[in-house]
């Protein structure tokens, strides 16, 4: 399960306001204040909640043990599954 902070950071990490981060996922921009601040939710906003945040790059960490640190958040590598970033898409590379 992801937390409140992780939901936060994610918004922050690729710029989305609240507001758009609301529209993108169809919920009140309530419901997205209560998972930022307390995780308390529908199970079906927070799965979209992070699908949609998943589908725009962001990766959750689960917490690791004390040396390795709790959980986190960071942007997905495209390299990892051979997909072309959004900035060399073109009519070449369209299939």
């Amino acid at each position: 399960m992801i937390t409140p902070a992780q939901i936060r950071a994610a918004r922050a990490l690729i710029g989305l306001s609240l507001e758009e981060l609301a529209a993108a996922v169809k919920l009140p921009p309530s419901n997205i204040e209560a998972l930022e601040k307390d995780g308390s939710a529908d199970p079906k906003a927070l799965s979209a909640l992070r699908a949609e945040l998943e589908a725009r790059g962001v990766l959750f960490l689960a917490s690791g043990s004390k040396e390795a640190g709790g959980p986190g958040i960071r942007l997905k590598s495209w390299e990892e599954d051979g997909g072309i970033r959004p900035e060399n898409l073109n009519a070449t590379n369209d299939d």
